[in-house]
């Protein structure tokens, strides 16, 4: 099959829904086997069959480190050999407009384990993978909260913000040995993570009337889908660093 991508192995983390989803469709419709993994078995399947001679959808929690290597073994044995594309997007968001002195604990752990310590535990097992086949492209999703400005969470904003730190060490480190990383900070998306934040939010202000509005004011991740096909691709050899969206 031809295409941009065409023979790419490419993994994407968090393809069940939103922008994971639009954006391993869009990957394997410009020629990548694309590898999918996620926790929403359900929606996972749905998406692996929406194209099931170029994607595969594998059960994975990202804070399981022996799930996640079991799961990129079984990619890694379906593609014939090591990922050279990691799409990362697994994340959540909890406990919007909540002050500091009342965060929850437990969501501070659960959101920062899920965010930033599972993308670790996923970069963890793939780049030493690509360093060794000589090198690859790493695309981190991040967000302007955490980045450039604050966030209706505290837990979500600092999860993003060291997951864009984690991208900016992977650059310096291993950029000579071509790894390319990006950290895309999306703007407002019309995700089940962007649309549950805005309904928490809502609820806890009581600003219901505000919600369907706020919503329909959302980007479709089928609007980003190209820009990573096109991070992923070799025509974008020569970009670097982080990337913002409307």
């Amino acid at each position: 099959m031809s295409g941009r991508l065409a023979g790419k192995r490419v993994l994407v983390v968090g393809a069940a829904t939103g922008i994971g989803r639009a954006a391993a469709l869009h990957m394997a419709s410009e020629g990548a086997q694309v590898a999918t993994v996620d926790v929403n078995d359900e929606a996972g399947e749905e998406t692996a069959s929406a194209v099931p001679d170029r994607v595969r959808y594998w059960h994975a929690d990202v804070c399981d480190g022996d799930q996640v290597r079991s799961s990129l073994a079984a990619a890694v044995e379906w593609w014939g050999g090591p990922p050279e594309v990691l799409l990362h997007t697994a994340g959540v968001l909890k406990g919007a407009s909540v002050d500091v002195g009342e965060f929850p604990d437990e969501i501070w752990d659960e959101v920062v384990g899920i965010n930033l310590t599972g993308s670790f535990l996923v970069t963890k097992e793939v780049v030493p993978q690509m360093l060794a086949a000589g090198g690859g492209v790493v695309i981190l999703i991040a967000s302007g909260a955490g980045v450039v400005g604050g966030s209706s969470s505290f837990a979500y904003g600092s999860s993003k913000g060291g997951m864009h730190g984690l991208g900016l060490v992977l650059a310096a480190r291993y950029g000579e040995q071509g790894l390319r990383v990006h950290s895309v900070c999306p703007g407002s998306i019309a995700t089940p993570l962007k649309k549950g934040q805005l309904r928490e939010t809502a609820e806890r202000t009581g600003d219901i009337d505000g919600y369907d509005q706020r919503v329909a004011g959302l980007h479709a991740p089928e609007r980003l889908a190209p820009l990573f096909t096109f991070l992923a691709s070799d025509e974008a050899a020569l970009v670097k660093g982080t990337i913002f969206t409307h």
